[in-house]
């Protein structure tokens, strides 16, 4: 499988740069998660899910692989999936703000279906999450259920249980 694919003017591309993609990561949970989330929960799960540290242990013990979006030689989101037996897990999709409602989270999306390999893709979104939710229904998830997951410091994530079938 090639480390990179374009797709029009956007390009996926195998992030190997843990310390870029955790850079990256940082500054698009620090832009978008504040309409829903306390800083000291993004801080934490920053920390929690997306430090250098949490990457590489993903990748090297959880089957993460995780891939840059990359227009015009920029890279301007990201998302991470985990091979598991029966299913690909989405564990995240994100796309700076100025990037978004252009159709590149749809590009992503259909990269990942590539990726699945007709696997189904499952994921877990914040309730609150309206915009990203909309998206999913629109590419064909469904919503199979709701869990409250202890994070830890006091903090919980309040997702729905979200799935594609190829």
């Amino acid at each position: 499988m090639s480390n990179s694919v374009q797709v029009g003017m956007i390009e996926f591309i195998k992030a190997e740069d843990i310390k870029e993609l955790a850079a990256l990561a940082s500054k698009i949970w620090h832009e978008y998660w504040p309409v829903i989330l306390s800083s000291e929960q993004i801080n934490y799960m920053v920390e929690k899910f997306q430090s250098e540290r949490a990457i590489k242990n993903q990748i090297e013990n959880e089957n993460y692989t995780y891939y840059f979006i990359n227009e015009n030689g920029e890279n301007i989101g990201y998302f991470g999936i985990s091979d598991k037996k029966d299913y690909i897990f989405l564990s995240k999709l994100y796309i700076y703000g100025s990037n978004r409602h252009k159709g590149i989270g749809t590009k992503a999306f259909e990269k990942i279906k590539e990726l699945a390999e007709g696997k189904k893709i499952t994921l877990t979104v914040n309730k609150y999450n309206l915009n990203t939710i909309n998206a999913y229904k629109k590419w064909g998830f469904k919503i199979l259920d709701s869990v409250v997951t202890d994070i830890g410091n006091n903090f919980v994530m309040d997702d729905y249980i979200m799935e594609y079938c190829n």
